[in-house]
C-alpha cells in the first residue's frame, strides 16, 4: 500500500472517528498542549523581548540565550525531566516552551528595534512616558513581526507535541507511538497527516489574526 491508500483507509475507519482514542478527542488534546505551551512562551518571551527591544538593550545576550535553547534535543529534555520530576504534563511543557520561547524572544526584540526612529523620538519629544512609546508607537508597527514569531513558536510546537505520547499522554502522537508499536503504518500515516494539517490550519488562523490585527496602514507599509 502506497501513503495515499494508508491515509483513505485510516479516515474512512468510523472508529477512528469515536472514543478515547478517536481524532475528535486526540485532535482536542493536541491543540491544549499546544495553546497551553504557547501562552507559558509568550509571557516569556514577549515581555522580555519588548522591554529589551525597546531600550535596545541586550540583544547579544537574547541571541546567546536563543542560540542555546535551540540547541537543545527537545526529546533528550523530555527524558531528562521526566527522570527528574516523573510522568505528567510538566516534563512534556519544559521542552515545548523552551523550543517556543527563543523565536518570539528575539523576533519581538528585532521586530521592536526595527521600528523608526522619527515617530519614536516624536513620541517622547511630546511627553509620552516609556510606556506609552512602547504601547502606542513602537507595538503597533512591530505587530506583524512579533505574530511572525508567535507563528513560528505555535507550529514547532504543533509538530513537536507528539512526544507527549512517549511519557503516556495523549494528542496525535498517540497514533505515530502506537502505531509504530503496534507496527499499524495506517495509524502512523493517519496521525502524521493529522499533525501536517493542524499545522497548515494554525498557518491559516494567524494569517486571519493578522489581517484583523494589523492595522491597513502598517500591512500597505510592510
Amino acid at each position: 500500500m502506497n501513503v495515499l491508500h494508508y491515509v483513505q483507509a485510516f479516515f474512512s475507519d468510523h472508529a477512528h472517528w469515536q472514543g478515547y482514542d478517536g481524532i475528535p478527542t486526540r485532535v482536542g488534546e493536541h491543540i491544549g498542549y499546544t495553546l497551553e505551551a504557547l501562552a507559558l512562551a509568550a509571557l516569556i518571551g514577549l515581555p522580555v523581548g519588548l522591554l529589551t527591544g525597546h531600550f535596545g538593550r541586550g540583544g547579544n545576550t537574547l541571541s546567546l540565550i536563543a542560540t542555546a535553547a535551540r540547541a537543545l534535543p527537545t526529546f533528550g529534555l523530555l527524558v531528562l525531566m521526566t527522570m527528574l520530576i516523573g510522568f505528567g504534563m510538566l516534563p512534556v511543557m519544559i521542552p515545548l516552551v523552551v523550543l517556543a520561547v527563543p523565536p518570539i524572544l528575539v523576533t519581538t526584540y528585532e521586530a521592536v528595534r526595527s521600528v523608526d526612529r522619527s515617530p519614536v523620538d516624536a513620541a517622547r519629544g511630546m511627553g509620552m512616558r516609556e510606556a506609552g512609546v512602547l504601547l502606542r508607537v513602537e507595538l503597533p508597527v512591530a505587530l506583524p513581526l512579533i505574530l511572525g514569531g508567535l507563528r513560528s513558536a505555535a507550529i514547532q510546537i504543533v509538530s513537536t507535541a507528539t512526544i507527549a505520547a512517549y511519557v503516556s499522554l495523549g494528542g496525535l502522537g498517540r497514533y505515530i507511538v502506537d502505531g509504530l508499536y503496534q507496527r499499524d503504518y495506517e495509524k502512523v500515516v493517519g496521525g502524521a497527516t493529522l499533525v501536517a494539517g493542524l499545522a497548515l490550519v494554525t498557518l491559516g488562523l494567524f494569517w486571519a489574526v493578522g489581517r484583523v490585527a494589523v492595522s491597513a496602514g502598517v500591512r500597505r507599509a510592510d
